[in-house]
């Protein structure tokens, strides 16, 4: 029987899921409900295993760690993200990567659209005002006829395009592979950030795209404007976007991802007024992540029967 390793189920996911019970009967499993920690403990969790269900991008699967497993031949991934895995170390080594992309689109987007409508609206300020018992009104935004500007149309992408025009807004576009959407403008990168009032980030992490958005960027961009991130950290120079919002050069942000997670106590972020911030959690949705689970078990057992 094929021996299959869950090296990082935490906080666990995986162990109560229906997907879960796809999965046993058909492998010997070493499941570990801990993270690895290091390298090394990651290599020591997958030395013997042919197969490998990874649950965190905190593992990150090196040429090194890869090297440990002599019998590896699939990586299935939880999640649409693979930047924590070495792809030309697996193809190299005939080790195939799978994720699941999509599955998680809907509820990423809408989370999106929550951190836009709580930034804009200055819920999390006014909530605490109130509760410590001031009455403060008149700070808010409304969105509708503003322009949204979306940075990448993939899954996520077109999915919070549709939310923005559903609550009036223009809608403008730029992405890697062009492709017409009803509603939607296509532009040039600049004239995006030039003209949006709120820019929204929707793009994988990759090298041509670590540090995407940084100081040039935010010089474009207007006062009023917003930058929502649930794509990852990386992909936005976090000391350029600090000192644009401590400076005011834009309104505000929300923040679903951070370059370094989870965000270390006493990070600057939380010392920033003008920022909603929530732990990486856009996705995961009971509906999301049952079907996330599910695909990255599929994934493995449709290896499994070739």
């Amino acid at each position: 029987m094929i021996r299959i390793a869950i090296p990082d189920d935490a906080p666990p996911v995986l162990a109560s899921s229906a997907a879960w019970r796809e999965l046993q009967g058909r492998a010997e499993l070493e499941y570990y409900d801990t993270l690895p920690g290091s390298e090394e403990r990651l290599a020591e969790r997958i030395s013997q295993t042919e197969a490998v269900l990874n649950i965190r991008s905190s593992s990150r699967f090196t040429d090194r760690v890869m090297g440990s497993a002599p019998r590896l031949r699939l990586i299935s991934v939880w999640g649409t993200g693979t930047d924590h895995v070495d792809l030309a170390a697996a193809r190299r080594r005939n080790i195939k990567v799978t994720n699941t992309p999509g599955v998680s689109a809907f509820s990423v987007a809408e989370h999106a659209l929550a951190l836009l409508l709580a930034t804009a609206r200055r819920i999390p300020q006014a909530d605490a005002a109130t509760r410590r018992g001031e009455w403060p009104r008149g700070q808010s935004v409304e969105l509708r006829g503003k322009t949204c500007g979306v940075i990448g149309l993939g899954a996520i992408g077109r999915q919070f395009a549709a939310l923005a025009l559903g609550i009036g807004m223009r809608v403008i576009a730029w992405t890697m592979h062009p492709q017409p959407l009803p509603g939607i403008a296509l532009v040039e990168l600049d004239e995006l950030f030039r003209a949006s009032d709120v820019v929204s980030v929707h793009l994988r992490l990759s090298p041509d795209t670590e540090g995407f958005i940084g100081p040039r960027q935010f010089a474009l961009m207007r006062k009023n404007a917003i930058l929502i991130n649930t794509a990852r950290g990386a992909i936005v120079d976090e000391a350029a976007l600090m000192e644009a919002l401590a400076d005011h050069r834009i309104s505000a942000a929300g923040l679903d991802v951070f370059a370094s997670e989870p965000l270390a106590e006493g990070h600057p972020f939380t010392k920033l007024p003008n920022i909603v911030m929530t732990p990486h959690c856009a996705g995961i949705t009971p509906e999301a992540l049952e079907a996330g689970l599910r695909m990255a078990v599929q994934n493995v057992l449709g290896f499994l029967d070739g």
